[in-house]
């Protein structure tokens, strides 16, 4: 009889930790990354959709990764030179995010929290420290998040030739909006 209770008794427990630590992680298969060179010559803009994203609310742990070829441009030859010449997309194919939300209890309760977000952008193969606020959202378990900071091109060893250096900015506005739903197990 102490059998028929203990197993139901452990599995329930198993399935209540599994269930909690999913509960804890939010994905988003949508997230909006865009970036922003404002020169008194040009201005231009790349924008993806197709950002991937993870937030666990427990650790305040944070990850986005995006296609660089998923950056669209009002212009398919920005969009060309963009992955041929400068981020070089065949070499490097993603750019990535990983970092962590200051304190992320906030984000268990139902509010909207200034939040500071620290971390490592990786971007043309060169990683580099990166400190920003983030607007985070929480509304009946659904969580947004939204993010403006600025990239120095030379920082992650894009080279801008001289002869379109008036053309683009050498420090970039870069923007990233994310809506996240808790992973289902």
């Amino acid at each position: 009889m102490t059998q028929k209770v203990i197993l139901p008794l452990l599995l329930l427990s198993f399935f209540s930790v599994v269930i909690s630590r999913a509960q804890s992680t939010y994905v988003c298969n949508g997230a909006t990354i865009s970036f922003f060179s404002s020169t008194p010559v040009e201005d231009i803009e790349g924008i993806s959709k197709n950002g991937l994203s993870a937030l666990d609310v427990n650790t305040g742990d944070i990850v986005f990764k995006v296609k660089n070829t998923s950056f669209q441009f009002k212009k398919k030859l920005m969009q060309e030179h963009f992955n041929e010449n400068y981020m070089e997309s065949e070499q490097y194919p993603f750019s990535e995010f990983k970092g962590k939300i200051n304190d992320p209890d906030k984000l268990k309760d139902n509010g909207s929290y200034q939040c500071i977000v620290r971390g490592t952008l990786t971007v043309h193969g060169v990683a580099k420290s990166y400190t920003a606020p983030v607007k985070i959202t929480v509304n009946n378990g659904a969580i947004t998040a939204a993010c403006t900071f600025k990239v120095k091109t030379a920082d992650h060893g894009i080279e801008v030739p001289t002869i379109v250096i008036k053309n683009i900015a050498e420090t970039l506005d870069v923007k990233v909006a994310a809506a996240y739903q808790a992973k289902t197990p």
